[in-house]
């Protein structure tokens, strides 16, 4: 059986740590003024790799939150991977040189093909396409906009030019507290024959639980976001009991 990571997430927006519903950047939580401070404490409770999301990259279309994504990747010991705005290579490549183990590449892998196949090339497992799907269909631009393309398909081709891992988000669960959608994690995990980390809708232990048992299906972890900071997951426990 395939190990199994619950990646605690830290949203940052306005150099803070925040929480959107659904991506609406005008429904806003603020969990915290310090992203340093709360991904110390996820690695405190046992962490092993922290997800970071630059909300303010994602809109301007390059790294804004750069210096406290290099503060956060120098002063923990755990991996971390970002993603947010990272559509061209001196990005990827000044993120990387910053500490950063794993980058993600999200609108750019349905918008700029020759510039993602050129960072899959280069970095390889260095590299995570973020899928954002809705009914099925690529989400892009910080879910802004919808494509033409279907997460299944997209994830094949994207595997196929040396893709390793996929961090797949149903936008419909995402912020909602409502579970994830396991079947479609699943189904994306054997199209791809590649590892797939499920992102939005984790709610409940149970949620980790229920995906953990898919891990020898290709589904390698859990963005916990929302549950952690609500305290409806507690990391330490969710660790212990998945372990």
């Amino acid at each position: 059986m395939s190990s199994f990571i619950i990646y605690p997430a830290i949203d940052i927006r306005g150099g803070k740590c925040v929480r959107l519903v659904q991506g609406d950047y005008n429904q806003e939580t603020v969990y915290n003024d310090s992203p340093l401070q709360v991904a110390r404490s996820w690695e405190e409770q046992g962490g092993k790799f922290i997800h970071l999301v630059d909300l303010d990259g994602a809109k301007a279309g390059h790294p804004v939150n750069e210096t406290i994504i290099a503060e956060i990747a120098s002063s923990v010991s755990v991996p971390v991977q970002v993603g947010g705005g990272l559509r061209r290579l001196e990005d990827v490549e000044r993120l990387l040189s910053l500490g950063v183990s794993r980058v993600i590449i999200g609108t750019a892998a349905i918008e700029d093909r020759e510039f993602t196949e050129t960072v899959l090339g280069r970095y390889g497992d260095k590299v995570a396409i973020g899928i954002d799907a809705r009914n099925g269909y690529v989400a892009t631009r910080g879910w802004l906009e919808t494509s033409e393309v279907q997460a299944e398909v997209l994830a094949k081709e994207l595997a196929a030019k040396g893709a390793e891992t996929f961090i797949f988000t149903d936008i419909s669960r995402d912020g909602m507290m409502q579970g994830p959608n396991v079947e479609a994690i699943v189904a994306l995990a054997k199209a791809s024959g590649r590892t797939v980390i499920a992102s939005g809708g984790v709610t409940r232990t149970d949620d980790l639980l229920a995906l953990s048992k898919h891990s020898g299906d290709g589904v390698g972890g859990a963005i916990v976001g929302k549950a952690l900071y609500t305290g409806s997951i507690d990391l330490a426990k969710a660790l212990e009991q998945i372990g």
